[in-house]
């Protein structure tokens, strides 16, 4: 009985979802990477409110969410590389810049008034539910504040987005973005990391010539971003007297306000998947700083650093 009252619940708020998406309005919503704020991709007046209430400046393109390969098929120019890794990583933490075609109806609001587009189809039942009840993608970036960190819970959603519609999944399941990438003739470029590593794409193919860009046609490039209120030191030896500690390993290094581990055993699957709640949780704490310990700069902790330094940018 339990089950059927979840699962009529689970529909009815779905369809909630879906009435307010065709009506223009706005709808947060959980994936396998972050919670996202998603509007009809093909509404330049719902796109407008989503860079509006984030704060978002327009330059700073979105990401195009598709319940599955025909309908970005329908929208886009895929290419050899790109069909290669949509089979190995979709659903999944892949977002394909595109060549959108002509006859598409997306914004181009979505995409800084450019012919490429991130897309994907994230690997959430909930949101491949919704995206499969619409007739139009969704554009979705993230589900916070412009510059401000990520949420992976609905608990950590900022007081401004409240009154936005939206689905509590549970906690994410990988914790960080989506990785954007560009196919080359010779492989790809990856525009910006995220939790599929350059080194599970090299074991899927190991032929291929990975480079690493920045784009402006990719989101998550700002030199000031994913950034908790509380300034923050990275790669600390050393904890001041009013700061919060976000660790990792085992180290000698104890905060006398609030500690939270990334992992304990150095895995950095677990690291990721605590790192947006954890920093949230220490940035809500009765502390003037974060410090954050060394990460290894490989694999998921390549990204984790590359969030932590635009976290900890100081504008001269």
């Amino acid at each position: 009985m339990k089950q059927i009252l979840k699962k009529n619940m689970h529909q009815l708020t779905l369809d909630e979802a879906k009435k307010r998406l065709f009506n223009g309005q706005l709808v947060i919503f959980p994936t396998e990477t972050v919670y996202g704020i998603g509007a009809n991709a093909n509404d330049k007046d719902a796109i407008k409110s989503i860079y509006e209430i984030k704060k978002r400046p327009t330059s700073n393109p979105l990401i195009c969410h598709f319940a599955n390969i025909e309908d970005i098929e329908r929208n886009f120019i895929l290419k050899d590389k790109d069909y290669e890794l949509a089979k190995a990583f979709w659903p999944g933490p892949l977002t394909l810049i595109l060549e959108k075609k002509k006859n598409s109806k997306i914004s181009l609001l979505t995409s800084n008034n450019q012919k490429f587009v991130g897309c994907r189809i994230p690997n959430n039942e909930i949101a491949l539910s919704l995206l499969s009840k619409l007739d139009f993608p969704l554009a979705a970036p993230s589900a916070n504040i412009s510059t401000r960190t990520s949420i992976t819970s609905i608990t950590d959603l900022d007081s401004n987005l409240k009154k936005i519609f939206h689905i509590d999944g549970g906690s994410s399941v990988l914790g960080l973005e989506s990785t954007v990438i560009q196919t080359t003739n010779n492989g790809c470029k990856i525009l910006r990391l995220g939790s599929l590593t350059i080194e599970e794409i090299k074991n899927k193919f190991f032929n291929y010539i990975i480079e690493i860009e920045k784009s402006k046609i990719s989101p998550g490039n700002q030199l000031k971003h994913y950034s908790p209120n509380k300034p923050i030191r990275i790669n600390v030896n050393y904890i001041k007297k009013n700061e919060a500690l976000l660790n990792f390993g085992k180290n000698q290094l104890i905060s006398n306000i609030k500690d939270m581990n990334l992992s304990v055993e150095e895995n950095l699957i677990e690291a990721s998947y605590n790192f947006y709640n954890y920093l949230n949780i220490l940035d809500n704490s009765e502390c003037s700083g974060i410090a954050v310990a060394p990460i290894p700069n490989s694999g998921l902790g390549e990204t984790i650093n590359d969030r932590l330094k635009r976290a900890s940018y100081k504008n001269e």
